[in-house]
Parts: structure tokens; C-alpha cells; sequence
């Protein structure tokens, strides 16, 4: 399939300029003179807090009141669980009661890691269907029909653990609009419970609100809890009930409860409804479900001596971890250093450009050992670069060592847990290598465990290095109570209770078994295994499951009928007749998508990626391989949503300026290397039509890396010629100037700014929207860099949506694209690199060399 292919190009100068349609002569590399002289006239700047507008010049110059004229008639959400399969449902109906045509914004949040199943919407009788395809057929679908005033996409959140779906439509005055979003997730449990969580966010006071969660679990609700999450404001509105197997929870207060104050408009539903509950569990095998050619086996035994562990905290103390985080980590470690018992073994490894170690071996957690370590961490004085490779190492050394000299107990499960905020600035920086020297070095019944903090950590990073090492890893954010977070994911893998857990099914119609963890199980944790088999051949399904605790080794065995579950289920109207067959695709394919990440060679990844996208398709879910199409029953009108990627794209953000550009037509993507100098400015977009110019003028890294200066886009100017307006962006502010009136913005305000016909929208630390007359738009992404960076600088990135607003005579290095040119790429052949094929691109009556 040709979509999966991203095929790079690197330009010189002189290229770029061959490979441009000539139109006005304007330069490819035009100066930012060029366009510095601008009309009067001022900007409108609206806070996103403020609930008015100030009027332009020249009108009343009073103030008025924003009086939302959109009323939510009603905003509903409901999900089922049935046995940890959780299915949500949110829908919002909204009627536009102004005189004049309004955006009307659809805002969930969702789990991340959720997967969307559905979505639909209907507006003043039009109704907008979805369906699943694989990414590039969906782009290419949505460039053909692009739906106009209508906007639709899945981002990732700065909420811990979330994601949001954002819709976004003009509605016509009267006209009524409903939304209805459906995702499916897995409950896990951790530290000994369940947790649903639904972010309640209608975004205005709703005539009809109602909330309902039914959770159906055949092994025994062993208890249910509804914390209060809105600081009493909703004090009794939520009700309970509760019964052996099932619960239902309702939140459904009235309009006059959901107001801030007895006399605000604004609604005090904004944040998360939260349902904890735990399942009995009497049976140390566990529970298997069987049900219509699958099956589900929960492992979670209790009442088991925890068996001994020794665990190395390697812990960042670098310059920037100064502060609140680290007096943070101070506090919390002292605390997890308290639950460490008697016959554990421990050591701390902290490290800034150089390593340090508390001690260079394993010692018992003795109360002496304990109070000494805690001195030492106190003392600890954050500074310096952030060496990750030789501390991970160092940790490995002391574990190996202690193993090979017979120094450890047998029975006991050997830990590493990682605690740092930001990427490797000494000693190896390629991420990739740092991962095959942990993955050469560490032995084979070691547990590495990550645990990154603040905004600037790569997290993707910490995901692949833990799971290729029988880990999990965990984000929290730098405003977040850090000390809190790093206990509870301390505790969430700091009692192992089991290890060696091998499931054994003895069917020859049994396939397809997957499971969600490695095989030690930690208290407060489940093991679940999933399955497909033959009902006409099987009626029953046993499992026997191997273990070593800490005092024996176990043989447990259970044995379910196909039938048990069909007359419980049957009874109850809110159960999902198909939760085995759902929680075994939601396992498969996160298991599949974690095997993708760390494939050793492209034909497997190649052949991983086909199982995902055949179980995506199959099972109607949004996964990083499919998008969402979004449509009218005409068919002439599309929206597009898209998962958020899980891989880093096919060009490195931290490499030179790229653009990646998508051939419908051709199906392509085509990724452009710019091959310049800091200080050089590039003529990106120029439409002679519309009066639009992009320009964008490159900064150098700090200094070269293997004889190569990396470049990136430190200033983007845009100019706009019918409104007299320029906008520029730098890494540090965004200036608006039309004649002498200037405005400028730092990175640290959100804010919208309107002018006319022009919208500046700034998202604090994250983008800038520029959009023009509601149909061209152009986002810029602010990239943060350790400040103490010893090669990288902050920069800027910039993104166009597919459009039809430009003109056939629209130039520039993006601009040029805009009207897909004839693109024919042929003669493939091996490259000069082994790992990057080349081939030959004909486009624009040129032939180039260009890399897979």
C-alpha cells in the first residue's frame, strides 16, 4: 500500500528555485523587508477569560456583554461496565437562538488509550456519519470533500492520562445541532480498585443533564465508592445503588445546581465524575468468563506474602529538577524508603552529568541503612547535564553483579525505577542507542520501571525503554503535586507477590491468547488474559496457571462453561453481550502496538502493522494507524479525525526544516529536507490571489553534531495583504502590527486576537492559529528545549490543513503543493545506506533522487 510510504527529499538552495513555478518573481528567499511597511489600524485583543468585547475604533466604543445565545437543551452521558469492559456514550444537544450564525464547539475528554468506536451528528436535519479507515485513504477522502465551517480531530491533553475529541461547527441562526461521541477502554486495576472516570465538560448551563454509569461484574461488586471531586458543590446529587453483581451510579442535578453561584450563568460542571469499586475475589486462580468464541481471565490473587525485592532508584539531579521538583522527590522518596521491609535490598543512583551512587552494591533495608540513605538524599544539590545511558548502566552493573556473586535471594524480583524530567544532554544522546545498551546489558528477570516529569521529558522515550524491559512507564506533569504521583506509581509495582506467572489453556481450539503485563504480578494489580476459541468444538475452556510465590511453587486450576455467563448476562438490559470479543481486540491490539514500537526489523514491523490495521478496520476503532471519516449521507461534505501518533513521524523534529506534505492523488507522503544556513530566509507560501505570504528565516543549533550544523525555523512571518496585517513568531513572542499600532504577545498568554477578517488564537506554550476569513488557516508549534542544551535550541514548526482557498498560482516551498502536481516516483533501488532505499521522483518536469 502506498500510503505508508514517506518518501524524503533534501533541496539545496538552487533546487528549491528550479522547482518553482515562476509567477510575480518573487524570490524564494525574500527578506522580511520586503513586507516590514503595514496601514494603520489597531487589533482586538479578547482574553480567553473574558466573558466581552471591547468595539473596534470607529464604533460605539462601549463595552457590551458576550450573551451566549447557543442553549444546551441537553448534555447526556452514560456507560457500561461489564466485567471491566467499559462503554461510554456522550451526547449534547444544542439549539442556536441568535439572530446571527454561531460556532457551536464539541469538547470531550477521553481516556487516553480509550479507543473511539463512533461518532455522529446532526445539524438542522443533515446528519454526519462516521466510519473507520485505514489513515491515508481517510485523508485522501477528506481532501475531496473537505466540509466547509466544520472542523473535527483527536489531540493529545496536557491532563495526565487524557486525550480530547474536538468538533467544531457553524450553526445557522435556529438551526438545532446534536453530537454523539461512543469509546470503549479497559478497566485496570491498581492499588486495589477500579477506576471510571468521566470529564464532565458541557461548556454552559444545560436545561437536561444526566449522567448514568451501570456496572455489571458476575465475580461480586466487593465494594463501591463515588469520591466527591467538586468540592462539595454537588454535595448529595449523586446516587447510589448498589446490589451483589451490579451498581448503578446517576448524577443528574438541575439547572439551578449546576450554576457557579444562585445568581451566575457560568456552569459548575467542569471537571471529573469519579466511580471506584473492587470485585470479590475468593478463588486464587482467578475468574474466567467464556462467551461467544471468547474468553477473559482476571488474575488477581489476594492474601499472599509479598516476596523480597531489590530495587535501584536512579534518580535525575540535574540543573532542571532544581526547586519544588526535587524537594518533592526528596520528600516522597524518604517516605517510600519507610515501606521498604526487612529482608529487601536497595541503593540509590543519582545523576547529573556525572554518576553517583549511595552505595556500590545491594544492602539490606535495615532502619540504620534507611535513616543513612535519607541523608544522602537530602543533601543532594540538583546542577549540571543529564547523563540517563551510564546511570541506567551503572544501576544494571550493581544489579548484575550482586546476581553473578549469589548474593541475592532466588525467590526474590529485581526492580529499577527511573525518575528523571528531561532528555539525555551527556555522555550518548541517540535515544536509540541508549535503549540497545540498556536492552544488551540488562538480565532477563529485571524490571525497569520509568517515571518522567514536567512537559519537557520524552515520554515516548521512557515507554519504549520500559516496555522492552518488563516495565510500565508513567508521566506526570511539573504542576502537579510530584511527590504524590511518584508514591503512588512507587506503590503500584513496589509488592510483587507472584513471579514466573505462566497461563496455560490445554485446547487445540484455543488461539489468539493475549495479556496485558509480564509475568510477575504486583499486589493491587490484575493479570488479564484474553482469548478466541471454537464454541462448536469446545463447551468449556480450563486453565492452569504456574507460579512461584514466596515460599512455594503454585499450580492453580479453574474451569468455565461457555453457558455460566448467558443466563446473568441476558437479564440485564445495560450488559455488553459482547465484552469478551471487545476486551480481547482492546488487549490485542495495545500489545500488537507495543511489539510495533520495538519490531528489530522493517518486515516485521511491516507485518505487525498489517494485523493492527486489519483489527482496527475490523473492529471499527480509532487506532494510530486509522482515522475517523466524518460525512453526510451525500458524501460531499467530510470531517476527519485522526488518533494521535504514537510513533514520532518520518522525519525527526530535531533534524533540519522538514515539511511532510500528503499526496491524495498520488497517495504520498512527500517529506522535504531543507538543506540551508541560519540566518537565510525561505519564501514558504506565496499567493498572488489571496494576498497571503509565508516566510520563514532559520536559526542554528548550538554547534555541530557529527560535522553537521542543524537548522530550524526560529522566526515565521506572515503577511496579508488585503487586511494590511503581519504577524511574526519567535521562540520567545508573537507581534501583530498594521501601520504604527503594534501588539505583542509572550508564549506564556492565551489568548484570541481579531482584526476583520483575521483571527490570531495562542494557545499558552503550545500554538498559534492564524486564520483567514474562517477558510485558510495556518498553525505554529512552539518546540521547548532544555535551556542548558548543549546542541539544541528552542524552534518552531508550522502546519497547514488541506485547503482549496488558494489559488492555482500559489508558490513558495508549500505553497507550490497546495494544487497537487503530477508526482510519479520509479526505479527503486538500494541506497547509499543500506536502511534508506532510493528511487527516482518525476514532478514539475523534474527528476530527483529521494529517499524512503
Amino acid at each position: 500500500m502506498k500510503g505508508l510510504t514517506c518518501f524524503l527529499v533534501w533541496l539545496l538552495l538552487s533546487e528549491a528555485q528550479a522547482f518553482e513555478i515562476p509567477t510575480n518573481g518573487l524570490s524564494e528567499f525574500a527578506e522580511y523587508s520586503d513586507f516590514a511597511e503595514l496601514a494603520p489600524g489597531k487589533f482586538q485583543f479578547v482574553p480567553d477569560n473574558r466573558r466581552y468585547e471591547r468595539s473596534l475604533p470607529g464604533e460605539s466604543g462601549e463595552e457590551r456583554e458576550d450573551v451566549d445565545q447557543v442553549t444546551l437543551y441537553s448534555y447526556k452521558v452514560q456507560s457500561t461496565i461489564t466485567s471491566r469492559m467499559a462503554n461510554t456514550i456522550i451526547q449534547s444537544k444544542l439549539v442556536n437562538n441568535s439572530p446571527q450564525p454561531q460556532n457551536v464547539v464539541f469538547d470531550v475528554e477521553i481516556p487516553k488509550g480509550a479507543f473511539i468506536s463512533n461518532f455522529s451528528m446532526t445539524i438542522d436535519g443533515t446528519t454526519f456519519t462516521s466510519s473507520i479507515k485505514e489513515k491515508t485513504v481517510g485523508r485522501a477522502l477528506y481532501s475531496q470533500a473537505r466540509a466547509k465551517g466544520k472542523t473535527a480531530g483527536l489531540v493529545r491533553s496536557k491532563a495526565l492520562d487524557m486525550e480530547n475529541f474536538q468538533t467544531e461547527v457553524n450553526v445557522l441562526p435556529g438551526a438545532k445541532v446534536q453530537f454523539e461521541l461512543h469509546y470503549q477502554e479497559v478497566k485496570w486495576r491498581k492499588l486495589g480498585s477500579y477506576e471510571h472516570r468521566l470529564h464532565l465538560k458541557p461548556g454552559r448551563l444545560a436545561k437536561h443533564l444526566e449522567v448514568d454509569v451501570w456496572i455489571i461484574e458476575p465475580q461480586g461488586l466487593r465494594f463501591l465508592h463515588v469520591p466527591d471531586t467538586f468540592e462539595g458543590h454537588f454535595d448529595g446529587v449523586p446516587v447510589v445503588l448498589k446490589g451483589p453483581q451490579k451498581a448503578h451510579v446517576s448524577f443528574k442535578p438541575t439547572v439551578a445546581q449546576q450554576r457557579k453561584c444562585s445568581n451566575c450563568s457560568e456552569t459548575a460542571v467542569d471537571g471529573q465524575l469519579v466511580v471506584m469499586y473492587d470485585v470479590n475475589r475468593e478463588e486464587k486462580a482467578g475468574e474466567l468468563e467464556v462467551f461467544n468464541g471468547y474468553f477473559v481471565h482476571f488474575f488477581a490473587p489476594d492474601n499472599l506474602e509479598p516476596i523480597p525485592k531489590n530495587i535501584l532508584f536512579v534518580i535525575d539531579v540535574s540543573g532542571s529538577m532544581w526547586g519544588v521538583k526535587m524537594k518533592q522527590t526528596v520528600e516522597a522518596m524518604k517516605t517510600i524508603l519507610d515501606d521498604l521491609r526487612a529482608e529487601d535490598h536497595f541503593s540509590v543512583v543519582d545523576f547529573n552529568h556525572n554518576i553517583r551512587t549511595w552505595r556500590n552494591d545491594l544492602v539490606s533495608a535495615t532502619k540504620t541503612q534507611i535513616a543513612d540513605a535519607k541523608r544522602y538524599i537530602e543533601k543532594i544539590q540538583p546542577n549540571g547535564g543529564t547523563n540517563i545511558n551510564e546511570a541506567l548502566l551503572r544501576a544494571i552493573f550493581i544489579l548484575n553483579e550482586a546476581n553473578n556473586m549469589g548474593l541475592l535471594d532466588p525467590n526474590s524480583v529485581s526492580l529499577i525505577i527511573l525518575v528523571s524530567d528531561g532528555d539525555p544532554t551527556v555522555g550518548e544522546l541517540k535515544l536509540s542507542k541508549i535503549q540497545k545498551n540498556v536492552k544488551q546489558n540488562i538480565q532477563d528477570n529485571v524490571s525497569l520501571f520509568s517515571l518522567g516529569i514536567g512537559f519537557d521529558v520524552d515520554y515516548d522515550f521512557l515507554k519504549r525503554l520500559s516496555n522492552e524491559n518488563r516495565g510500565i512507564a508513567q508521566r506526570i506533569y511539573g504542576n502537579q503535586d510530584t511527590s504524590s504521583q511518584l508514591k503512588k506509581f512507587y506503590n503500584q509495582v513496589s509488592t510483587p507477590l507472584l513471579r514466573n506467572v505462566q497461563f496455560n489453556y490445554p485446547h487445540t481450539s484455543v488461539t489468539d491468547v493475549t495479556q496485558n503485563s509480564f509475568h510477575n504480578y504486583f499486589g493491587g494489580s490484575e493479570i488479564v488474559v484474553a482469548g478466541k476459541f471454537d464454541p462448536d468444538k469446545l463447551k468449556q475452556i480450563q486453565s492452569i496457571i504456574t507460579a512461584t510465590s514466596a515460599n512455594t511453587e503454585l499450580v492453580l486450576e479453574t474451569l468455565a462453561q461457555m453457558d455460566d455467563l448467558e443466563e446473568f448476562l441476558s437479564k440485564d438490559k445495560h450488559a455488553d453481550p459482547d465484552f469478551t470479543k471487545k476486551l480481547w481486540a482492546y488487549l490485542t491490539i495495545n500489545q500488537l502496538l507495543a511489539e510495533r514500537s520495538l519490531a528489530p526489523t522493517a518486515a516485521t514491523k511491516r507485518r505487525i502493522t498489517k494485523t493492527i490495521l486489519q483489527m482496527s478496520l475490523e473492529h471499527h476503532i480509532v487506532t494510530p494507524l486509522t482515522s475517523m471519516v466524518i460525512e453526510n449521507d451525500a458524501g460531499d461534505e467530510r470531517m476527519l479525525a485522526d488518533s494521535p501518533p504514537q510513533d514520532h513521524s518520518c522525519c525527526a523534529v530535531e533534524n533540519d526544516p522538514h515539511f511532510i506534505i500528503y499526496l491524495p492523488k498520488s497517495q504520498e507522503n512527500i517529506c522535504f529536507n531543507i538543506d540551508s544556513e541560519p540566518g537565510k530566509i525561505l519564501n514558504l507560501v506565496s499567493d498572488p490571489e489571496s494576498g497571503v505570504s509565508v516566510n520563514g528565516q532559520l536559526i542554528g543549533a548550538k554547534k555541530p553534531q557529527k560535522g553537521k550544523l542543524h537548522t530550524y525555523f526560529g522566526t515565521l512571518g506572515f503577511y496579508i495583504r488585503s487586511e494590511d496585517t503581519k504577524i511574526e513568531i519567535t521562540t520567545e513572542t508573537i507581534t501583530l502590527s498594521r501601520g504604527s499600532h503594534t501588539s505583542i504577545l509572550s508564549w506564556f498568554d492565551t489568548a484570541h486576537v481579531a482584526y476583520q477578517r483575521v483571527l490570531v488564537s495562542v494557545k499558552k506554550e503550545k500554538t498559534v492559529t492564524v486564520t483567514l476569513n474562517k477558510e485558510l488557516s495556518f498553525s505554529v508549534l512552539l518546540h521547548r528545549v532544555w535551556k542548558k542544551h548543549p546542541i539544541n535550541v528552542d524552534f518552531l514548526g508550522i502546519y497547514i490543513p488541506p485547503t482549496s482557498k488558494f489559488s492555482p498560482n500559489a508558490h513558495g516551498l508549500i505553497g507550490q503543493f497546495m494544487h497537487e502536481p503530477s508526482v510519479r516516483i520509479f526505479n527503486g533501488r538500494p541506497g547509499r545506506d543500506p536502511k534508506k532505499p532510493e528511487a527516482s521522483m518525476e514532478v514539475k518536469g523534474h527528476t530527483l533522487t529521494v529517499t524512503s
